[in-house]
């Protein structure tokens, strides 16, 4: 089995219980809007690390950042973007298995036709009433499943 941690929109906040989940992956994905490149050196003492660019990263560290990637774990390939209204592509029809996108902020996984879509959410600073997590894809026998995460408790609840 291979696991891939799943994290985006950092805005420039890796918090410990994000590395805490991490830990242990065997690839991470971050997908976009890392806001410090201090945030990917933290995150590839965890494991090696794909990372796109997101609308909010800026400057000569995140120009050297691609607007997508596209990772293989055995057979399965992943495509990476920041804003999943900028898929140009059919995934379906290139082969791709799993589609990795933030931006919005909110957590997601949904298994479209023959790709898995997943947006791990935010797991930087709190925004509005939305959950700061990330997630993860476990690849186990060439079959993808994923799962998001709150990594910390929404204001009010208490911790589980």
């Amino acid at each position: 089995m291979t696991r891939i941690g799943l994290i985006s929109d950092t805005h420039g906040l890796l918090r410990p219980e994000a590395k805490a989940f991490l830990s242990g992956s065997d690839a991470i994905i971050h997908a976009g809007d890392i806001g410090n490149p201090v945030i990917l050196a933290e995150l590839q003492a965890i494991a090696p690390v794909t990372a796109v660019r997101g609308n909010n990263d800026g400057g000569a560290w995140a120009a050297a950042l691609d607007d997508t990637e596209l990772m293989c774990v055995g057979d399965c390939q992943i495509y990476v973007l920041h804003d999943l209204a900028q898929l140009r592509i059919d995934p379906s029809a290139a082969g791709i298995r799993a589609v990795v996108a933030g931006h919005s902020h909110k957590p997601r996984v949904e298994q479209r036709g023959s790709v898995l879509f997943v947006n791990p959410g935010s797991a930087g600073p709190r925004r509005f009433s939305l959950p700061v997590s990330a997630g993860e894809i476990l690849v186990r026998d060439g079959k993808l499943s994923a799962r998001t995460v709150e990594l910390t408790p929404r204001r009010g609840l208490p911790r589980a």
